[in-house]
């Protein structure tokens, strides 16, 4: 870095139209998706926590057992405390006001000037339910690569911090405060990999250290492994992967996210040999994946966490750890569970669901527990059918073509029915609506995959709330469009649109519909692809990669082929045959993607989730909710009631003297 690491890591148609038409739809979608993100400042959470690292690490330093050395510095840590008590009141409930308590109390021991060992761990546990209440990302995606950071580091930090990281670079003399040497046993003893992370992310005001927000967000989590790692001794490493291999730290340190929030000191005082294994982990980050079972250890820690807040009758925090259990864990590995065990798959979401139910309804402690326990039980036989190691070639293969195959099946059918609709007419003239549409839907589904891989990782909830918008909108287009469609199979309907519209464009908001649908049906299925792809990238291993690739492209292959015979099987049919089966085809796809849509937001804690006794059909979006089901058969008696509407109009044609 070009500035040193200071306290916090150191001491006709017209598709122009179309396309401006989808920037806006886009934008649209951003603005409603992105409601959540304004709502929960994570910005403002991140530079709490950046707050209460600080005087976790310095306070100590500059007031040993209860003597202030240092008063500029010791006022300092009150600033910092105050200033994180006034943030942390700007941001949202629940679970505010008991982290504003606790903060409170910090700064209290603070002006006490209570010793450094208390005020450090006060200050570790603020920022742990900091990260904990707003769900804040504190791991990275995949493991991190310390040899490019060892390149990055020589290119952007060695000339402050020296080769070694021991503070001695050429550009360190008079530098206020000086580079840290991190080597440093007793400051790099209380820094979190997170902390680090934290630090280069958002840079320190007022010092020379910069946020490096133009580093990638995997380059900024590389660059403080390396960091951590730098003081460990060879011989521990090697005790510790010895201890690894014998499975010593793999319940305590058994996900990245565990060992990026660990601080060093707290781990050492539980054992040696788990400050032995959290060194080497922390120097070998590969050992650990971001996906399969570690995320069901995170999963395992939220859920623990869900009944923990129910027994001190903190309803909101267990349901708000319920849904995170879910979101940034199990959902994580339901694509790849889903291949090799379907049934298991839909009981453990099924529960799920139905935990957040219980904490709806106030259940009993004790009622929570035990389906908690349940729940635990089968996250144990997903984890012995996932297994520990990396898939298999064939079972990337199959993987990756499965949910190809599965997510682009439902955007194949409603494209190639809408493509065939303006081939059967004649009226290409709306052709360049439709694949601006889906053109766009792939061009920015290509960007949401590089934000999520190196810009920002897009949270769980956010995720769900994009799908289910999506899809809710894209059932509104669908049954537009296909109410239309099922207006022109009435032959005489047919006559008269042909005569008022073979020399004219469509309707622009036909036009726009048809680019609509094309839009949304197809990025609302590349949104969710990008979500299982990325971790089944991370748990295919280097060696399953070609095999990954492979399935990819075979399945693109089938889709291909099948759009085409729709297309080509489809036109020969007659009107009236042609028109009726494009309308029962895009409102039945409507029906699905309502489906869809209320699961999704059900899912992302929005919308509430009543189990009930049903038939579970997820191909037609059927989930056995309540509220799902209520809203499909509002859907159904709309369709219904549209479709009863046309055929009184198309007798009343009938009935009219030919024109």
């Amino acid at each position: 870095m070009s500035t040193h690491l200071t306290p916090i890591l150191t001491s006709t148609c017209r598709p122009a139209g179309a396309l401006q038409w989808l920037r806006w739809l886009a934008a649209a979608i951003t603005l409603v998706t992105s409601f959540a993100a304004v709502a929960s400042p994570t910005e403002q959470a991140q530079t709490v926590v950046q707050l209460l690292d600080y005087v976790a690490v310095d306070y100590p330093e500059f007031v040993p057992d209860g003597k202030v050395v240092d008063e500029a510095e010791y006022q300092e840590q009150r600033e910092f405390a105050g200033r994180a008590i006034e943030l942390l009141q700007q941001l949202p409930a629940p679970g505010q006001a008991a982290v504003v308590g606790q903060a409170r109390t910090l700064l209290q021991r603070i002006e006490a000037k209570a010793p450094g060992a208390e005020v450090a761990a006060l200050a570790n546990g603020v920022r742990s339910d900091v990260i904990r209440v707003y769900g804040l990302v504190v791991a990275p995606r995949q493991a991190p690569d310390l040899q490019r950071a060892a390149s990055l580091f020589a290119a952007q930090c060695a000339a402050c911090h020296g080769a070694q990281g021991r503070g001695d670079g050429p550009a360190a003399q008079g530098m206020e405060p000086p580079p840290s040497d991190f080597h440093d046993q007793a400051r790099m003893n209380v820094r979190s990999i997170y902390g680090l992370y934290n630090t280069i992310t958002l840079g320190i005001g007022g010092t020379p250290m910069r946020a490096f927000a133009e580093l990638s967000n995997a380059d900024r989590w590389a660059l403080a492994f390396l960091v951590s790692a730098m003081r460990a001794p060879p011989q521990a490493l090697g005790r510790g992967e010895a201890l690894w291999a014998q499975g010593v730290g793999k319940a305590e340190l058994g996900s990245l996210r565990v060992l990026v929030t660990a601080a060093p000191g707290e781990v050492a005082g539980k054992s040696a040999d788990l400050d032995a294994v959290r060194a080497w982990l922390t120097a070998n980050p590969q050992a650990l994946q971001s996906a399969g079972p570690s995320s069901l250890a995170f999963t395992r820690g939220k859920l623990d966490e869900a009944v923990a807040a129910a027994r001190r009758g903190d309803v909101a925090g267990a349901r708000q750890a319920a849904i995170t259990a879910y979101l940034e864990g199990f959902e994580l590995v339901e694509a790849s569970l889903d291949n090799v065990d379907g049934a298991l798959r839909t009981d453990i979401e099924r529960e799920m669901m139905a935990l957040r139910t219980l904490l709806d309804q106030r259940r009993p402690v004790e009622a929570v527990a035990d389906h908690v326990q349940r729940l635990n039980a089968m996250l144990d036989r997903a984890e012995e059918k996932l297994g520990a190691g990396s898939l298999s070639p064939a079972g990337a293969f199959a993987s990756s073509l499965l949910i190809l195959l599965r997510e682009g099946l439902e955007a194949i059918l409603v494209l190639a029915a809408t493509i065939a609709f303006v081939l059967k007419t004649g009226r290409r003239d709306a052709l360049p609506y439709i694949h601006a549409g889906w053109i766009a839907a792939v061009a920015l589904g290509g960007a949401t995959w590089l934000v999520a891989t190196h810009v920002l990782e897009i949270s769980g909830a956010n995720r769900e709330l994009t799908e289910g918008v999506a899809a809710l909108l894209a059932a509104a287009m669908l049954l537009y469009v296909g109410y239309w469609l099922h207006g022109k199979s009435n032959a005489k309907a047919w006559q008269s649109f042909i005569r008022d519209q073979v020399t004219t464009a469509l309707g622009k908001g036909t036009l726009w519909a048809m680019a609509g649908v094309s839009f949304l049906a197809v990025y609302r299925e590349l949104f969710e692809i990008i979500l299982f792809y990325q971790a089944l990238w991370a748990q295919v291993g280097p060696d399953g990669r070609g095999a990954f690739t492979g399935g990819i492209v075979v399945a693109v292959a089938l889709l291909a082929v099948l759009g085409w015979a729709i297309l080509k099987y489809s036109v020969r049919l007659p009107i009236a045959p042609f028109f009726a089966v494009m309308s029962a085809l895009l409102v039945a796809m409507a029906f699905v993607f309502v489906g869809h849509g209320v699961a999704a937001l059900q899912e992302a804690g929005v919308m509430n989730s009543t189990a009930v006794g049903f038939v579970e059909l997820p191909l037609l979006g059927i989930h056995a909710t309540a509220q799902g089901l209520a809203w499909q058969g509002l859907t159904l008696a709309v369709i219904a009631a549209a479709f009863l509407w046309r055929r009184q109009q198309a007798q009343a044609l009938q009935a009219s003297p030919a024109s």
